[in-house]
This record gives structure tokens, C-alpha cells and sequence, in this order.
């Protein structure tokens, strides 16, 4: 069902300072920096050695980010799994008797579709499922 681990995503407040470690300091490659305004985050994508390391700043003090920040400081946020079609995946976590968070896939960031699994279902842990957005077909008008 997963296929493999795709990112590790961490809040943090400083996005310039967390880039400065993970990137200068660690030696990570760069992907990114994407804004989300419909998510009230700033997501910045490191490669380390095929998966990724997704570092999200609140830009809301509304935000997910911020109130998980508030509550549980700077850390790990959530766990993301790719999978080959999140719809099934869905179904086969559902009918395990895991707590879904989201019953349908969203848009997630870089055009993926994610959805999560409940830490309440997961020891703890926020699980992200997602599946890679799909090759739009050439136009021929490129």
C-alpha cells in the first residue's frame, strides 16, 4: 500500500534559520520555497537522499503550523507516505479502523494530493499519505 517514505514534515518558526542548518549546515539540497496561501504556510523541500525533509513556517497565527507551534513547540509535524492511489488507500486505512482526518484527498503542496491519518490512530504520530500529481499530457503546442 505505501510505496515509500516520501517527507518528514517539520514546523518551525524561522524558515531562514531552519534552511541555514538543513541546507548549509547538513549539506541538504534545496528543492524549494513554495507559498500556500490556502494552507497559511511557507514550505521550503530538501532532498536527503530521495526523501525529503519539508520545513513549514506558519504565515497565519491561525494556521495549523502556528497552533501546533503554540501547543507543541518547534518539531516534527507529520510523516508523509507516497503511495500509488491515495482514493484506495484511503479506503484500506478506513477499513482498518483508522481515524481519517480527511475522508477525501486535497491539494497538498507542488500540486500533490494528500490526505491524514489521525495521530490518535497512529501511536501518536500524524500521518500524511499522498500520491504524485500526474504527467499532464503535452499539447503539442509546446
Amino acid at each position: 500500500m505505501l510505496k515509500k517514505l516520501a517527507h518528514i514534515g517539520i514546523a518551525v518558526k524561522d524558515l531562514e534559520r531552519s534552511l541555514a542548518l538543513y541546507r548549509d549546515v547538513l549539506g541538504m539540497h534545496h528543492e524549494g520555497t513554495s507559498a500556500e496561501p490556502d494552507r497559511q504556510l511557507e514550505a521550503a523541500m530538501l532532498d536527503c537522499g530521495g526523501a525529503h525533509i519539508e520545513l513549514l513556517r506558519a504565515t497565519s497565527p491561525d494556521s495549523v503550523i502556528a497552533r501546533f507551534i503554540e501547543k507543541r513547540g518547534e518539531g516534527i509535524h507529520h510523516v508523509c507516505f507516497e503511495v500509488d492511489d491515495i482514493r484506495a488507500t484511503l479506503a484500506a486505512l478506513k477499513a482498518a479502523g483508522l481515524q481519517l482526518v480527511d475522508e477525501q484527498p486535497r491539494p497538498g503542496v507542488g500540486g500533490w494530493l494528500v490526505a491524514f491519518v489521525h495521530p490518535r490512530s497512529a501511536g501518536g504520530v500524524l500521518l500524511e499519505v499522498a500520491e504524485r500529481p500526474k504527467k499532464q499530457p503535452s499539447t503539442g503546442s509546446d
